[in-house]
């Protein structure tokens, strides 16, 4: 007899694509939507944004949908918002981000981006919060992501599977967030494996290999959204700068109140890219 409480994902034999296809499937059941145009992840500041891009018709708690985890990190609320937008489009927002460094493999890790994509949707929004190394972002700062590097050595893609990553950060999202917003900065996000924040070495490796931004989330699931053919816009909120940047030690509770601090004004500033999509 199978484990009830295991993750299908974690089978020796599962389908992530198959699982993805069945969360998907109870998603349109239970909300009543058969397609999701938009689907955005919200890390740490960027979770007001959800109330402000539409009326929420439906909130799920994620572990209720086949392959999802629940959120170890404080911060992530753990449900699934499926989001009328004035255009008369459909969002789905995700607050059950799981992490590289939780230890539940790349398949649980991208779930939530392969559901999207199941679901129908063609943009995929990543957003995270993330140690700056430019030394002139102040905490608070948001940046757009212009490309990645993907330092935790593995990838969401299995066996011969071979994907561009040219315009992973789509130049056309870009540009029209800078529509909204013409200050918007860019950077290279680069992903480490966490969850330890990076020494100065690493930061200054990261920097020297052509990082700005240093963080534990964001890069393998933007493969899996370019795999499953979605366009992919990424913004990082700057919550402190980096090790060896700052003269100050890191703490997690910083990066908690820094989002909390930010999260108003970057939270309209989504709001409105979201109204141009």
């Amino acid at each position: 007899m199978s484990d009830p409480t295991m993750n299908p994902l974690d089978a020796p034999d599962a389908n992530p694509f198959a699982i993805a296809a069945e969360a998907a499937a109870q998603l349109a059941e239970i909300t009543g939507v058969d397609r999701h145009d938009i689907a955005l992840t919200l890390g740490s500041g960027w979770a007001k944004a959800a109330d402000l891009i539409g009326e929420t018709t439906h909130t799920i708690a994620a572990t209720d949908i086949a392959g999802f985890s629940k959120p170890a990190l404080e911060g992530h609320v753990g449900t699934l918002r499926s989001i009328l937008l004035p255009s008369g489009k459909r969002a789905l927002v995700i607050g059950a981000r799981t992490h590289y460094y939780e230890n539940h493999g790349v398949r649980r890790v991208v779930h939530s981006v392969r559901t999207a994509a199941a679901a129908g949707a063609s943009v995929m929004i990543l957003t995270n919060g993330a140690g700056g190394i430019k030394d002139n972002w102040v905490p608070g700062t948001p940046v757009l992501i212009s490309d990645h590097l993907n330092l935790t050595a593995n990838s969401p893609l299995e066996g011969a599977t071979f994907i561009d990553l040219t315009d992973l950060y789509a130049k056309r999202l870009r540009e029209l967030a800078h529509t909204v917003e013409a200050s918007l900065d860019e950077g290279v996000y680069v992903q480490f494996r966490g969850p330890h924040y990076e020494t100065p070495a690493e930061v200054h490796m990261a920097k020297t290999m052509g990082g700005h931004i240093v963080g534990m989330s964001t890069a393998l699931e933007a493969i899996a959204a370019r795999e499953a053919g979605m366009e992919v816009l990424g913004l990082s909120l700057i919550t402190n700068l980096a090790a060896g940047i700052s003269p100050n030690p890191l703490s997690h509770g910083e990066v908690i109140q820094a989002g909390k601090d930010a999260e108003p004004v970057i939270s309209a500033l989504l709001a409105r890219i979201v109204e141009k999509l």
